[in-house]
């Protein structure tokens, strides 16, 4: 694949598809939920705990962000109390390699940085 072409195709706003699929993990918890879902499905509560600092209601917000995205998917189980499940979609799991090659580029990143200083 041709990256920089790529990123070069898009030259107005609103048509470079990177920008897209920036948007989609853009959010200060979003990829920290996606790492958590990464080991199968999780509760509302067990994703808020592994988080440390966020908020129910930012992460609410967040989760559905993520979901109107397709990103991640959101069972409600009919029990009481209600009882919540939120999982990777197809499309969230092909985000996968997108983020580890993200966190490749942050090992590097942060050896440059130790260098530098």
């Amino acid at each position: 694949m041709d990256y920089q072409r790529g990123f070069q195709h898009g030259e107005h706003q609103g048509e470079c598809k990177a920008e897209l699929a920036l948007k989609v993990i853009q959010g200060r918890w979003k990829v920290l939920i996606l790492r958590e879902l990464v080991d199968g499905i999780q509760r509302f509560s067990d994703l808020q705990r592994a988080i440390e600092g966020v908020s129910q209601k930012v992460l609410t917000s967040q989760l559905r962000d993520l979901e109107a995205d397709g990103v991640v998917h959101r069972t409600i189980h009919p029990e009481v109390p209600p009882r919540v499940d939120y999982a990777l979609t197809d499309l969230g799991i092909e985000l996968l390699p997108v983020l580890g090659g993200l966190l490749t580029w942050g090992e590097r990143q942060a050896d440059f940085n130790a260098a530098s200083r």
